[in-house]
This record gives structure tokens, sequence and C-alpha cells, in this order.
């Protein structure tokens, strides 16, 4: 099982980044999949979910309106555009597969 995350980076306030999480050694369209986030001395929190099929998603309300989480089950990949990007959004950003795989993070900086 490999989860793995990019898309990461340095972004001013206001702007955009699109996170992706390619996964592979599992059955990808089976799986609930989600989005945490960690930041310094913060435990880990839940930023957003979506089910196997892609129907249902649900936010964190400190991300509802800003960010999308989305799939895309034919190529093993899940999405998170994250707009409106605020300093307090700054964290190392996890993709997770209901099962308890993991991926390895990928850091996120919001800084003017």
């Amino acid at each position: 099982v490999q989860l793995v995350e990019s898309g990461g980076g340095l972004m001013q306030p206001g702007g955009s980044l699109r996170l992706s999480c390619a996964a592979s050694g599992f059955p990808f369209s089976s799986y609930d999949m989600r989005w945490y986030r960690q930041a310094p001395g913060k435990s880990r929190e839940l930023v957003a979910g979506i089910t196997a099929a892609g129907g249902n998603t649900h936010y964190a309300d400190s991300v509802k309106a800003r960010f999308t989480i989305s799939r895309d089950n034919a190529k093993n990949t899940m999405y998170l555009q994250m707009n409106s990007l605020k300093p307090e959004d700054t964290a190392v950003y996890y993709c997770y597969a209901a099962g308890g795989y993991w991926g390895q993070g990928t850091q996120v900086t919001v800084s003017s």
C-alpha cells in the first residue's frame, strides 16, 4: 500500500494550492478517503473526507467554502483544492485511506 501526496509549497495568503494523493496497492475505489493536517505543536486534525464513490463529502468548519475534496477513481487519485488560503492553514497535510493507511505528508506554508 502506498499513498503519495504532492502539491504542497509556499503560498501567500489568499492564494490557492491543489494537493494530490496518488494511491496504489489497494482497491482505491472501494475506500473512503480523507485529508488530515498537523500544524506545529498541534494534534492532527481532520480537514475533509469523501466517500468511496465520491458522492458524499464533509469538511472541517475551518475550511468549509474554501477547500474542495474530490477524487478520480480511474486515476487512483484524491485531490484537495485549497482556495483563499490563510496563515492558519499552514501544516503538513496527510492523505488517509479508511482502513488505516497514511501518506508521508506534504508541507503547506501560507505566509507573506
